[in-house]
């Protein structure tokens, strides 16, 4: 099974004018009361917002070129909804969604906060043994439109202790860098890590590119001792591993 994150951005068409069909984002608000996410949590409760909606609440306005719906609905299509979730660097978010850093804060506490007061009790961690575990939980990214490399950071029971988008788009060997690959292991005494991208093409065949990154990174984890397990290309709802 695989998640399609829906454009809600909602359109409004104008008359045809010297040719040409106008059209018009429909901002919060002009929505209806009833349809705004802030007056929706107040009489229908939380549950009944989208994650683009509960976002929206969070960060509150968009930019002057950016209304907050549509910037809400684009963050969730573009980083994925785990990889929005697990991201604790608000710089990256910044540059990578070329966002206002106060925005990409308020994300970066939003989800921190989810973390602190429902982390997961002790024994309750994902473990991920075998390629398919680790693309049932990669699987989101099937549905991104652009590029994305990710890690999951394993410990010796091959545990999941943590989980970071490394970067957005096009894969190049020599501009992934074996740092930002290997600090969060490093600063998260990860014993193993399982690397992962996107390819929102369909198209499954890793690159040549996609081959030179994966050897890359086995040469500096063989000097860091810590293990690459596998790199996976994810695509819709399949996936193929090339280690």
């Amino acid at each position: 099974m695989s998640y399609k994150i829906s454009d809600r951005s909602l359109v409004l068409s104008y008359p045809v004018i010297n040719n040409t069909k106008h059209y018009k984002i429909l901002k919060i608000r002009d929505l209806p009361d009833e349809d705004k996410p802030r007056e929706k949590i107040i009489n229908n409760g939380v549950g009944s917002l989208s994650s683009a909606e509960l976002l929206a609440v969070v960060l509150g306005v968009g930019t002057k070129k950016e209304e907050v719906y549509s910037m809400a609905n684009r963050l969730l299509r573009e980083y994925g909804e785990k990889g929005i979730a697990y991201q604790k660097d608000p710089n990256l978010i910044e540059k990578d969604l070329n966002i206002p850093l106060t925005k990409a804060c308020q994300i970066v506490a939003c989800f921190e906060l989810g973390r602190r007061f429902y982390q997961k009790k002790p024994g309750a961690s994902i473990t991920i043994r075998t390629a398919p575990q680790a693309f049932a939980h990669l699987k989101d990214m099937g549905n991104l439109n652009k590029e994305q490399f990710r890690g999951l950071y394993l410990n010796t029971h091959y545990q999941l202790i943590h989980d970071e988008v490394i970067s957005l788009g096009t894969l190049d060997a020599s501009l992934v860098s074996p740092r930002e690959v290997f600090r969060p292991a490093l600063e998260y005494s990860a014993a193993a890590i399982i690397i992962a991208h996107n390819h929102p093409s369909g198209v499954l065949k890793a690159t040549q590119a996609d081959v030179d990154i994966t050897n890359k990174l086995i040469e500096a984890g063989n000097v860091l001792d810590i293990e690459i397990l596998d790199h996976i290309i994810i695509a819709k709802n399949k996936f193929s591993s090339i280690i």
